[in-house]
């Protein structure tokens, strides 16, 4: 399948990273930071970090899911808010992501920092039978 990306930020591509697959069998690709300076996430707060792209999802049989990265949960705390985030097949905004950091100290983000990783899967709608 092709998943459309645009670019909301004439940053991304330069000075922030369109996503990407780290490796070959990475499973997800990373979302980064799409912020002109820091933005610091207290120690039990939260901040909603733009990313600078959309997408376009080819129909309703895929869905995209939002999760942490690991070494940010394990490290520091910070975590997407609502632990895994769904990107529906219409959704075109932007994608945000909602950070939590239940650590100890603040924990600041930097722009072009992956804050995220972004998986495609399929998606099953099952017919509901009581």
């Amino acid at each position: 399948m092709n998943l459309k990306v645009k670019a909301l930020s004439p940053k991304i591509g330069k000075e922030i990273p369109a996503p990407f697959y780290a490796s070959a069998g990475a499973a997800a690709m990373d979302l980064h930071a799409c912020v002109d300076e820091p933005i610091t996430i207290p120690a039990g707060g939260r901040a909603v970090i733009p990313t600078g792209i959309a997408i376009a999802l080819p129909s309703a049989d895929y869905v995209a899911l939002v999760y942490a990265r690991s070494g940010l949960g394990v490290k520091h705390g910070v975590a997407p808010a609502n632990c895994v985030g769904v990107i529906d097949s219409d959704y075109r905004g932007e994608i945000l992501v909602g950070l939590q950091n239940s650590g100890d100290a603040d924990y600041v983000i930097q722009p072009a920092d992956r804050i995220a990783q972004l998986m495609v899967v399929p998606v099953v709608r099952p017919e509901l039978v009581q």
